[in-house]
């Protein structure tokens, strides 16, 4: 099938659509998500020849990733006629803002929106020594975890490598954490006249946003490619500049993926555990009946990288009378053993929500397992909840996208039932 081509209003002649770009009513191109090598053949195709392509393709890279500009404007080592043509063909943009909510705990959400009108959610928790951002993948989810309240959406869609990069810039707009300052890149400045701050150094403040955890909504290895790529400009260091080692994908075992996953992005991986017999994670995780426990534990023993020194973190929410017993707990310490796993357990209290079918064990239950496993030479935290009371903690990426949803539906009938009089 060809790339489709997107008219631009106007003279503007068109200009073919990435495939992983989500196209705009308005025909221009979203630079957000794409490397300089898609963003270079894109720059040709509007027209640039094949040294002013890859020249100012090093420019807008460098611009977008690493200063975080939204506008060819802000492009001080572009020329002044130069910039236009750019914002004519193409875009520097975020998610939408629906809502931001800030927990009593500090920990704040966003509802977000795509170019074409689907919601998804990501998430901020600030700690002492770290910030992480929890990231989302897809537009709802696939596997249907019965205590997961995320897991109970349809799956609308995959996010696009600029959707997924957007959140990280878009966390960083919000907490104002682009360098400051004028600068233009080194060696690159071709119309200083055009730079009055060009000589400007830029600096950058301690970041609050250290970490990123692709825990959000979704399964990453169900939209493997995109994570990646998106990860990649991540970890560019002439972008975001994130090192793996503060990359966290989890996974609910999506076995066949977890191997490319190591050798294509390289970041630590978590796995959502959950149970340790088979009976009870094909009732909690349905795609233990596709992939089993054997076979999951098999791909993680066999995950490149993993070490001593990179562990691989298993989640493990607490669930009362189900999977918290002193057996399960020595099982746990028994499979990790058996399969010489490097590992961490991260022991979750169950977040719980309206019409849930599980209860959360008690403090003195989930004190109990930890050290059973703590006992055993495991770290296994006690993961403490947070953001519960607007809906970030664990599980709960559902409820506040529902409610805007419908309180949107309510307010469109209401005004559309005023209309008719």
């Amino acid at each position: 099938m060809p790339t489709p081509l997107m008219p631009i209003p106007g003279h503007v002649d068109p200009v073919p659509v990435p495939r992983d770009v989500t196209p705009r009513e308005d025909g221009r191109i979203d630079l957000v998500g794409l490397p300089r090598k898609a963003i270079t053949e894109l720059f040709a195709t509007a027209g640039l020849d094949a040294r002013a392509a890859k020249l100012r393709a090093k420019q807008v890279f460098h611009w977008i990733y690493h200063r975080g500009v939204t506008d060819f404007d802000a492009m001080t080592d572009i020329a002044k006629t130069m910039r236009p043509w750019l914002s004519e063909r193409f875009v520097i943009d975020r998610p939408s803002i629906v809502t931001a909510q800030a927990s009593s705990d500090g920990t704040r959400k966003w509802l977000l929106r795509t170019a074409d009108n689907h919601d998804f959610e990501m998430v901020f928790i600030p700690d002492a020594d770290r910030g992480t951002l929890c990231v989302s993948s897809q537009v709802g989810c696939t596997l249907n975890c019965r205590f997961c309240h995320t897991g109970t959406m349809r799956l609308v869609r995959n996010l696009t490598p600029g959707e997924i990069v957007g959140q990280v810039m878009l966390a960083r707009d919000a907490l104002g954490e682009w360098p400051k300052g004028g600068g233009t890149m080194a060696g690159l400045d071709e119309d200083p006249e055009d730079d009055p701050e060009g000589a400007q150094a830029y600096t950058a403040d301690g970041r609050l946003l250290t970490n990123i955890v692709m825990m959000g909504m979704g399964e990453p290895l169900y939209n493997f490619d995109n994570v990646r790529d998106a990860l990649k400009i991540v970890m560019d260091g002439d972008g975001l500049a994130l090192s793996k080692r503060r990359i966290t994908l989890s996974t609910s075992g999506v076995v066949p993926m977890m191997d490319r996953c190591g050798d294509e992005i390289g970041v630590n991986l978590a796995v959502s555990l959950h149970a340790v017999t088979k009976e009870v994670r094909d009732e909690i995780v349905p795609i233990n009946r596709k992939y089993g426990l054997e076979e999951l534990l098999s791909a993680c023993a066999a995950y490149p990288g993993a070490s001593n020194a990179r562990r691989i973190t298993f989640e493990y929410v607490m669930l009362k009378d189900k999977n918290d017993s002193d057996e399960d707990a020595r099982e746990l310490v028994r499979l990790i053993r058996k399969y010489k796993l490097p590992a961490k357990v991260n022991l979750i209290p169950f977040n719980p929500w309206p019409g849930a079918p599980y209860e959360c064990s008690t403090p003195e239950r989930i004190k109990r397992f930890s050290d059973i496993v703590f006992e055993a030479g495991i770290s296994a935290p006690v993961r403490t909840p947070r953001g519960r009371d607007i809906d970030a903690a664990c599980g709960q990426l559902k409820t506040a996208a529902e409610r805007k949803t419908r309180a949107e539906l309510d307010r469109l009938a209401e005004e559309k039932q005023a209309a008719l009089g």
